[in-house]
Protein backbone atom coordinates (compact mmCIF):
# COMPACT_ATOMS: atom_id res chain seq x y z
CA UNK A 1 0.00 0.00 0.00
CA UNK A 2 1.50 3.32 -1.09
CA UNK A 3 1.15 6.20 1.35
CA UNK A 4 1.13 9.66 -0.22
CA UNK A 5 0.97 13.08 1.43
CA UNK A 6 -0.82 15.64 -0.77
CA UNK A 7 -0.75 19.44 -0.46
CA UNK A 8 -2.87 22.13 -2.14
CA UNK A 9 -2.30 25.88 -1.73
CA UNK A 10 -3.53 27.16 -5.09
CA UNK A 11 -6.55 29.17 -3.84
CA UNK A 12 -7.67 30.73 -0.53
CA UNK A 13 -8.30 27.18 0.75
CA UNK A 14 -5.14 25.51 2.10
CA UNK A 15 -5.18 21.75 2.61
CA UNK A 16 -3.12 18.65 3.31
CA UNK A 17 -4.20 15.02 3.09
CA UNK A 18 -2.86 11.50 3.42
CA UNK A 19 -3.99 8.78 1.03
CA UNK A 20 -3.35 5.05 1.04
CA UNK A 21 -3.39 3.23 -2.29
CA UNK A 22 -5.22 6.20 -3.81
CA UNK A 23 -7.91 6.46 -1.12
CA UNK A 24 -7.88 9.49 1.18
CA UNK A 25 -7.69 8.49 4.84
CA UNK A 26 -7.30 11.98 6.35
CA UNK A 27 -7.61 15.59 5.27
CA UNK A 28 -7.08 18.91 7.08
CA UNK A 29 -8.22 22.19 5.55
CA UNK A 30 -8.05 25.88 6.36
CA UNK A 31 -10.49 28.26 4.65
CA UNK A 32 -9.06 31.53 5.95
CA UNK A 33 -7.48 33.46 3.07
CA UNK A 34 -3.81 34.49 3.06
CA UNK A 35 -2.67 32.31 5.94
CA UNK A 36 -1.06 29.48 3.98
CA UNK A 37 2.49 30.13 5.16
CA UNK A 38 1.38 30.03 8.78
CA UNK A 39 -1.00 27.09 8.46
CA UNK A 40 0.42 24.60 5.96
CA UNK A 41 2.89 22.81 8.23
CA UNK A 42 0.24 22.55 10.94
CA UNK A 43 -2.26 21.08 8.45
CA UNK A 44 0.34 18.54 7.31
CA UNK A 45 0.95 17.54 10.92
CA UNK A 46 -2.79 17.27 11.60
CA UNK A 47 -3.37 15.13 8.51
CA UNK A 48 -0.59 12.73 9.53
CA UNK A 49 -1.88 12.48 13.11
CA UNK A 50 -5.43 11.83 11.91
CA UNK A 51 -4.15 9.12 9.56
CA UNK A 52 -2.00 7.60 12.30
CA UNK A 53 1.09 7.89 10.10
CA UNK A 54 4.49 9.57 10.31
CA UNK A 55 5.92 11.80 7.61
CA UNK A 56 8.81 9.38 7.23
CA UNK A 57 6.35 6.61 6.32
CA UNK A 58 5.18 8.41 3.19
CA UNK A 59 6.19 6.82 -0.10
CA UNK A 60 5.83 10.11 -1.99
CA UNK A 61 4.65 13.69 -1.57
CA UNK A 62 2.27 15.32 -4.05
CA UNK A 63 1.59 18.98 -4.72
CA UNK A 64 -1.18 20.68 -6.67
CA UNK A 65 0.78 22.34 -9.47
CA UNK A 66 -1.65 25.07 -10.47
CA UNK A 67 -2.76 27.28 -11.95
CA UNK A 68 -3.69 29.54 -9.05
CA UNK A 69 -2.36 32.17 -6.71
CA UNK A 70 1.29 32.97 -7.43
CA UNK A 71 2.10 33.28 -3.72
CA UNK A 72 0.06 30.22 -2.79
CA UNK A 73 1.80 28.09 -5.42
CA UNK A 74 5.23 29.23 -4.18
CA UNK A 75 4.35 28.28 -0.60
CA UNK A 76 3.02 24.83 -1.51
CA UNK A 77 5.82 23.91 -3.88
CA UNK A 78 8.63 25.17 -1.64
CA UNK A 79 7.19 23.26 1.33
CA UNK A 80 6.87 20.02 -0.65
CA UNK A 81 10.35 20.41 -2.11
CA UNK A 82 11.76 20.87 1.38
CA UNK A 83 10.02 17.74 2.64
CA UNK A 84 11.13 15.70 -0.37
CA UNK A 85 14.75 16.75 0.16
CA UNK A 86 14.68 16.21 3.92
CA UNK A 87 12.92 12.83 3.77
CA UNK A 88 14.41 11.66 0.46
CA UNK A 89 10.96 11.10 -1.03
CA UNK A 90 9.82 11.41 -4.68
CA UNK A 91 7.73 14.39 -5.71
CA UNK A 92 4.46 14.19 -7.65
CA UNK A 93 2.70 17.11 -9.34
CA UNK A 94 -1.05 16.99 -9.93
CA UNK A 95 -3.10 19.20 -12.25
CA UNK A 96 -5.31 21.44 -10.12
CA UNK A 97 -8.15 21.84 -12.62
CA UNK A 98 -8.35 18.10 -13.27
CA UNK A 99 -8.80 17.52 -9.55
CA UNK A 100 -11.60 20.07 -9.50
CA UNK A 101 -13.27 18.36 -12.47
CA UNK A 102 -13.14 15.07 -10.58
CA UNK A 103 -14.69 16.72 -7.53
CA UNK A 104 -17.50 18.07 -9.72
CA UNK A 105 -18.20 14.61 -11.12
CA UNK A 106 -18.30 13.22 -7.60
CA UNK A 107 -20.79 15.88 -6.51
CA UNK A 108 -22.93 15.71 -9.66
CA UNK A 109 -23.26 12.00 -10.55
CA UNK A 110 -25.24 10.78 -13.52
CA UNK A 111 -24.17 13.39 -16.04
CA UNK A 112 -25.02 12.64 -19.66
CA UNK A 113 -22.21 11.05 -21.70
CA UNK A 114 -21.75 14.22 -23.74
CA UNK A 115 -21.69 16.56 -20.73
CA UNK A 116 -18.60 18.67 -20.21
CA UNK A 117 -17.00 20.07 -17.07
CA UNK A 118 -15.27 23.43 -16.94
CA UNK A 119 -13.37 24.06 -13.70
CA UNK A 120 -12.44 27.73 -13.25
CA UNK A 121 -10.03 29.44 -10.88
CA UNK A 122 -10.31 33.16 -10.21
CA UNK A 123 -7.59 35.23 -11.84
CA UNK A 124 -8.49 38.94 -11.79
CA UNK A 125 -11.03 41.33 -13.29
CA UNK A 126 -13.12 39.25 -15.74
CA UNK A 127 -10.35 36.69 -16.23
CA UNK A 128 -10.23 33.07 -15.12
CA UNK A 129 -7.99 30.04 -15.50
CA UNK A 130 -10.13 27.39 -17.16
CA UNK A 131 -10.01 24.08 -19.01
CA UNK A 132 -12.72 21.74 -20.28
CA UNK A 133 -12.96 18.01 -19.52
CA UNK A 134 -15.34 15.26 -20.56
CA UNK A 135 -16.88 12.91 -18.00
CA UNK A 136 -13.89 10.56 -18.39
CA UNK A 137 -11.69 13.41 -17.14
CA UNK A 138 -10.02 13.72 -20.53
CA UNK A 139 -8.99 17.30 -21.28
CA UNK A 140 -10.68 18.36 -24.52
CA UNK A 141 -9.72 22.04 -24.28
CA UNK A 142 -6.42 22.84 -22.66
CA UNK A 143 -5.87 25.30 -19.86
CA UNK A 144 -6.14 28.98 -20.75
CA UNK A 145 -6.10 32.29 -18.95
CA UNK A 146 -9.08 33.96 -20.57
CA UNK A 147 -11.32 36.97 -20.25
CA UNK A 148 -14.92 35.85 -19.94
CA UNK A 149 -17.46 37.21 -22.41
CA UNK A 150 -21.09 36.42 -23.20
CA UNK A 151 -19.82 34.20 -26.02
CA UNK A 152 -17.28 32.21 -24.01
CA UNK A 153 -17.26 28.45 -24.76
CA UNK A 154 -19.65 28.99 -27.67
CA UNK A 155 -17.91 26.36 -29.79
CA UNK A 156 -18.87 23.70 -27.23
CA UNK A 157 -22.36 24.86 -26.26
CA UNK A 158 -24.12 23.88 -29.49
CA UNK A 159 -23.78 20.15 -28.79
CA UNK A 160 -23.04 19.90 -25.08
CA UNK A 161 -24.07 21.01 -21.65
CA UNK A 162 -21.18 22.57 -19.77
CA UNK A 163 -21.03 22.38 -15.99
CA UNK A 164 -18.87 25.20 -14.60
CA UNK A 165 -17.38 25.04 -11.12
CA UNK A 166 -14.77 26.67 -8.92
CA UNK A 167 -14.40 30.20 -7.57
CA UNK A 168 -13.92 31.55 -11.09
CA UNK A 169 -17.41 30.39 -12.02
CA UNK A 170 -18.94 32.95 -9.64
CA UNK A 171 -18.17 35.76 -12.08
CA UNK A 172 -19.18 33.56 -15.03
CA UNK A 173 -22.78 33.45 -13.74
CA UNK A 174 -23.22 37.14 -14.49
CA UNK A 175 -21.33 37.17 -17.79
CA UNK A 176 -22.36 33.96 -19.57
CA UNK A 177 -26.12 33.51 -19.70
CA UNK A 178 -27.08 30.37 -21.62
CA UNK A 179 -29.39 27.47 -20.71
CA UNK A 180 -26.62 25.02 -21.61
CA UNK A 181 -24.20 26.61 -19.14
CA UNK A 182 -24.89 25.16 -15.70
CA UNK A 183 -23.10 25.56 -12.39
CA UNK A 184 -21.98 23.22 -9.62
CA UNK A 185 -21.44 24.99 -6.32
CA UNK A 186 -18.98 24.18 -3.56
CA UNK A 187 -16.08 22.99 -5.72
CA UNK A 188 -12.58 24.14 -4.78
CA UNK A 189 -9.11 22.60 -5.05
CA UNK A 190 -8.52 20.24 -2.13
CA UNK A 191 -5.73 17.85 -1.21
CA UNK A 192 -8.47 15.49 -0.07
CA UNK A 193 -9.28 14.72 -3.72
CA UNK A 194 -5.70 14.38 -4.96
CA UNK A 195 -5.09 10.84 -3.72
CA UNK A 196 -6.30 8.81 -6.71
CA UNK A 197 -4.49 10.93 -9.31
CA UNK A 198 -1.33 11.11 -7.20
CA UNK A 199 -1.33 7.33 -6.78
CA UNK A 200 -1.86 6.78 -10.52
CA UNK A 201 1.12 8.99 -11.33
CA UNK A 202 3.23 7.35 -8.63
CA UNK A 203 2.56 3.83 -9.89
CA UNK A 204 3.23 4.97 -13.47
CA UNK A 205 6.55 6.47 -12.39
CA UNK A 206 5.54 10.01 -13.40
CA UNK A 207 7.67 11.89 -10.91
CA UNK A 208 9.14 15.40 -10.83
CA UNK A 209 12.71 16.60 -10.60
CA UNK A 210 12.69 18.20 -7.16
CA UNK A 211 15.51 20.59 -8.03
CA UNK A 212 13.99 21.99 -11.22
CA UNK A 213 10.21 21.65 -10.87
CA UNK A 214 8.22 24.86 -11.24
CA UNK A 215 4.47 25.21 -10.65
CA UNK A 216 2.10 26.16 -13.44
CA UNK A 217 1.94 29.91 -12.93
CA UNK A 218 0.49 30.54 -16.40
CA UNK A 219 0.94 34.29 -15.90
CA UNK A 220 3.83 36.28 -14.51
CA UNK A 221 3.89 37.81 -11.05
CA UNK A 222 2.69 41.43 -11.23
CA UNK A 223 4.34 43.98 -8.93
CA UNK A 224 2.51 47.17 -8.06
CA UNK A 225 3.34 50.43 -6.31
CA UNK A 226 1.01 51.53 -3.50
CA UNK A 227 -0.84 54.83 -3.79
CA UNK A 228 1.28 56.62 -1.19
CA UNK A 229 4.36 55.95 -3.35
CA UNK A 230 2.65 57.24 -6.46
CA UNK A 231 1.66 60.39 -4.58
CA UNK A 232 5.17 60.92 -3.28
CA UNK A 233 4.57 59.50 0.19
CA UNK A 234 6.74 57.06 2.03
CA UNK A 235 6.22 53.35 2.48
CA UNK A 236 7.30 49.98 1.25
CA UNK A 237 6.50 48.84 -2.27
CA UNK A 238 3.66 46.40 -2.44
CA UNK A 239 2.73 43.54 -4.69
CA UNK A 240 -0.32 41.74 -5.84
CA UNK A 241 -0.54 38.06 -6.53
CA UNK A 242 -2.69 36.28 -9.04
Amino acid sequence: MALILSVDTTTPVCSAAVSEHGKTISCSENHIDRSHAAMLNLLIEQACIEAGKLLGQMDAIAVSKGPGSYTGLRIGVSTVKGLCYALNKPMIAVDTLKIMAGMALNKQPGLKPDSLICPMIEARRDEVYAAIYNINLECIRSLQAEILTSGSFGEFISENQIFCCGNGSLKARDIIVNPKILFIDGIYPSAGFMGAEAFARFTAGILEDVAYFEPYYLKDFVATVPKNKVLGGFGNAGATHL
